[in-house]
């Protein structure tokens, strides 16, 4: 049972902020808004959501694929996820471009602010599923670039292979018709309680046609858990309380690996 994932593949360049973000914006400016953080603490990290479900999936023993364009600095990246299980044979590599990069960051309420380079990502719409499909229990159409999506979503839903969408920070991005569009060909639709107000706003459907838009609505709540949505039940699930918690990066991701490998 096999995992084929579209989104992107990313580097992560995480700042630590030591203070609260609202403390510095100035509400009546923010027409004029000129900030700057100075943080305590940058490290770099792999992520991309594709590849973040991906290694997850790998440590649940998963199995699972992913096609995406990365950049000539890929190398490290290949072998780390190779080293956990993940087929990486889809991945192609633009020889002439940089990997996707974010930079993200946090304060110290967990409050992000992120800038995010595409790179490679930027032609992710030339890249077809086609050819990869056969075999794949599951889909998972995530962020990456908005013409991918669109065309990742047709192409699993004209081989009819179920899949997640998981439009998260390319809501934005999409337009109004991309994302019923989405919405109506998954299996699963995901996303935390922002999200899906942003969705609910930019489609026009309310809270309780989303719910009952697709077979699974998984609602993510941060530290309040998550809400699982399935023919007219609805599951509350407590949060996994960490040890300790140093940075929020991912945490969505990790949850989608969990919940793709639990309905597999």
């Amino acid at each position: 049972m096999t995992v084929l994932l579209s989104g992107s593949l990313a580097f992560d360049h995480i700042m630590i902020f030591p203070g609260y973000f609202e403390d510095h914006i100035l509400p009546d400016k923010l027409h004029v808004l000129n900030v700057s953080f100075l943080v305590d603490s940058l490290e770099k990290f792999r992520g991309g959501v594709s590849g973040n479900i991906a290694y997850s999936l790998g440590l649940l023993g998963q199995p699972c694929k992913i096609v995406a364009p990365v950049g000539n600095d890929f190398d490290d990246y290949r072998q780390a996820l190779s080293s956990a299980g993940v087929d990486t044979d889809a991945i192609w590599v633009i020889d002439d471009e940089l990997t996707a990069s974010a930079f993200i960051t946090t304060d110290r309420a967990d409050n992000q602010i992120t800038g995010f380079y595409p790179g490679a990502m930027g032609r992710a719409g030339e890249v077809s599923l086609d050819g990869h499909i056969e075999g794949v229990s599951m889909g998972v159409v995530s962020p990456t670039a908005p013409d991918a999506m669109q065309r990742h979503m047709r192409e699993l839903a004209q081989s009819k292979t179920r899949f997640m969408f998981d439009p998260g920070q390319q809501i934005v991005a999409l337009t109004p018709d991309a994302l019923r569009e989405g919405i109506e060909g998954a299996h699963i639709l995901v996303g935390n309680d922002y999200e899906f107000a942003m969705i609910a706003e930019k489609t026009g459907l309310s809270q309780e046609q989303l719910i009952g838009s697709c077979p699974i609505v998984v609602v993510t709540l941060g530290e309040m858990g998550s809400t699982i949505h399935q023919n007219g039940t609805t599951i509350n699930i407590p949060a996994a309380r960490p040890n300790q918690v140093v940075d929020p990066t991912g945490a969505g991701d990790a949850y989608r690996a969990g919940l793709l490998a639990g309905i597999l």
